[in-house]
This record gives C-alpha cells, sequence and structure tokens, in this order.
C-alpha cells in the first residue's frame, strides 16, 4: 500500500480521517459512492471541502493510486468529483488509480478552486 507523504491524516481540530495507518489484513475496504443528501451536518461538509482541497493540492488534475487514502471518505466524492482513472476499476484495490473531475469539482466545490483560472 502506497502511502502518501504530506498529505494531511485527517481534517486540523477534528477526527474527520483523511488516510489509514496500515491495510486491512483481513481484505480491503472498498470504494463505494455514498450520497451526499442536502441536510448534512455542516462539519461534514467541511470534511469533504477539506479533503478535496487536499487531494486538489496533493494531485492537482493528474492521476492518483488510492494508497493510503481512506475508502470511507472518498466514498463521499467517488462517482462525482473523484471518478477512476482507469478501466477496469477495482474499488476493492489499494493500486486502484483515481483523478479528480475538475469541471464537477468546481461545481460543487467552487471554494476550493477559487483563483485558479
Amino acid at each position: 500500500m502506497l502511502k502518501h507523504r504530506g498529505f494531511p491524516g485527517r481534517l486540523p481540530g477534528t477526527d474527520f480521517q483523511f488516510t489509514i495507518r496500515r491495510g486491512n489484513p483481513r481484505g480491503v475496504t472498498p470504494i463505494i459512492q455514498r450520497e451526499r443528501y442536502a441536510d448534512r451536518r455542516p462539519a461534514d461538509r467541511r470534511a469533504d471541502t477539506g479533503f478535496l482541497a487536499a487531494l486538489w493540492t496533493q494531485f492537482g488534475d493528474q492521476p492518483f493510486e488510492r494508497g493510503n487514502l481512506d475508502a470511507g471518505r472518498l466514498g463521499w466524492l467517488f462517482g462525482r468529483e473523484v471518478v477512476a482513472a482507469e478501466d477496469p476499476f477495482d474499488p476493492a484495490s489499494y493500486e486502484a488509480l483515481l483523478i479528480i473531475d475538475k469541471s464537477a469539482a468546481i461545481a460543487a466545490f467552487p471554494d476550493v478552486f477559487e483563483g485558479e483560472s
């Protein structure tokens, strides 16, 4: 499992986890698309924004390996702002490649991309 050096482990000042420390010996947790309802708590929305900002800062518009990124946190963005960068895509692989869909990310999280052209 690739560990993304320099990537924040969690949202500062919270318990919202962004990365995992070690792989699961019983099997990889698959990435599943989680539904974001309009009535989500503001703290959850801040976690999504912070995670996407960290992804954009670390990887930009380049494909990246899932590695030690938390499957649960990825699930809130998967299928919308973060999409599969390979076909076939294995959601239960630490080596799976993902990429940020910048147009979808700008539409959902404009604050993350302020000042960019």
